[in-house]
């Protein structure tokens, strides 16, 4: 649930067209071309430049197009898009891990169409070791010590799941599917469903159904702070964190609501949460801030094996080296504290998600799918599917202080959650359940069997 990178700028050769998505014959009409503006063997930063050619006939839509830059290594790193003409909010970037310890950085975009003829222009991206120590990239399949624009065939590119650009390493690799789809693991079971009609953070029904509001001491967070209780309230039915500094650790209060119970594993969770950009009172505005919904698991040793922890972060004044609004999906394998050390897989997005936000996230078959308001935002799996029980949770805490005197506080809500054990369920059915059961006056649900320690 911590670390992780920027600049935006729009204009030019993009178009965007009024014409239809391209079909898959139009897509081998797509050409890379690569620059590197970072060419030394070993650097602390890869600075991969691309332009995309769509020499096709057909326009192309972004939101298909996958472009993956294969590295060499297990090292844990951290994408970011300096700058790029398309801008920098409709470009995604995730790391994957293959045998034989290598990986690939999959830079995705969110949305644009791509004219017969035009090009994406610059896209100057660049990604670093989460440690920021420096490595070696004259290993890597995809580098090429390359100062200026050319067709660079060892970067590949996908549409709709099928490679019309470049030769991956070996020729081929896993390509990803163009219809998501995945299947349980187990038959479906319990289910979790509360809308927060509670009358306050000492409300006894909150201990009877299993969730906790945190006052104990400790990390994430500025350390120092308070976790308060009276801080976690429920007005009109919407669990409201209200997080709160005046540029001093003993003046800055966090917030955060946990199940207590770490029984859940497997299957579909869903929160309707409301972030925002902005204090609700007090200023300036600008503090490092971090607005979750996740799940996860103690960390009983260093870099312990069963560790596992899947984050939606939202950092409305960005932080962790990032100058503004960004949204995290990340997966956890396992870290260490000291020295810092991450195995973790991340998408983000730069662009403002403050308002109303449905988030799913569904665990089954290997893979971890996370959905904002029914859209795919992200894919991990490999070794960071988690492999033990986990909590879910909510918090609102800050990275660092800004300096400030003056008292601000900033509000996050969740109007509801929702699990489903052991069963996939797609974003418009947990709508669907969620509407049923307030239909039915139903405020709490919990049928999930078990716990664990």
């Amino acid at each position: 649930m911590f670390k992780h990178v920027w600049k935006i700028v729009a204009a030019l050769a993009l178009v965007v067209g009024l014409v239809g998505v391209a079909h898959a014959s139009a897509a081998p009409g797509l050409r890379l071309q690569y620059k590197n503006s970072s060419t030394g063997a070993t650097t602390p930063q890869a600075e991969p430049w691309f332009k995309l050619f769509n020499d096709g006939s057909s326009a192309v839509q972004l939101s298909q197009v996958k472009i993956r830059y294969y590295l060499t290594g297990t090292e844990t790193y951290r994408f970011a898009c300096s700058w790029a003409v398309v801008s920098c909010s409709t470009i995604t970037g995730s790391f994957t891990g293959l045998p034989g310890g290598k990986q690939y950085l999959e830079v995705g975009f969110t949305s644009g169409t791509l004219a017969p003829g035009a090009n994406t222009s610059d896209m100057q991206l660049r990604f670093y070791r989460a440690d920021w120590q420096n490595f070696t990239q004259s290993d890597d399949y995809s580098y090429g010590a390359v100062t200026s624009y050319a067709d660079w065939n060892k970067v590949a590119v996908y549409v709709g799941g099928q490679l019309v650009w470049g030769t991956p390493p070996g020729g081929s690799d896993p390509s990803p599917s163009p219809t998501p789809t995945v299947t349980p693991t187990g038959q479906p079971g319990g289910k979790l469903f509360d809308d927060f009609s509670y009358t306050g953070s000492g409300d006894a029904r909150l201990a009877q159904r299993g969730w906790t509001v945190r006052s104990s001491s400790g990390g994430p967070g500025v350390p120092g702070a308070t976790w308060s209780p009276s801080a976690v309230t429920f007005p009109s039915g919407l669990l409201t964190l209200e997080s709160s500094t005046n540029g001093t650790a003993s003046g800055t209060v966090q917030t955060e609501l946990s199940t207590s119970n770490r029984k859940f594993f497997e299957g579909t969770y869903a929160a309707r949460v409301n972030f925002s950009d902005a204090p609700i009172s007090g200023g300036p505005d600008g503090e490092h801030i971090v607005q979750t919904f996740f799940t996860i698991t103690p960390l009983n040793s260093n870099l312990d094996p069963n560790y596992g922890e899947l984050d939606f972060e939202y950092l409305p004044n960005g932080g962790w080296g990032e100058p503004s609004n960004i949204m995290y999906a990340t997966s956890w394998e396992t870290y260490q504290a000291d020295p810092w050390q991450a195995v973790n897989t991340h998408t983000a997005e730069r662009v403002s998600f403050a308002g109303w936000h449905d988030l799913v996230i569904q665990v089954s078959g290997g893979t971890i799918r996370y959905y904002i308001d029914g859209r795919l935002f992200a894919e991990h799996g490999g070794i960071y599917y988690p492999e033990t029980p986990m909590w879910i949770m909510f918090n609102q805490w800050f990275i660092d202080l800004q300096g400030s005197t003056t008292p601000r506080t900033y509000r996050q809500q969740v109007d509801w959650v929702y699990h489903a054990q052991n069963e996939v369920v797609s974003p418009a059915e947990v709508l669907t359940r969620v509407a049923g059961y307030r239909a039915a006056n139903t405020s709490f649900v919990d049928t999930v069997p078990g716990s664990a320690s």
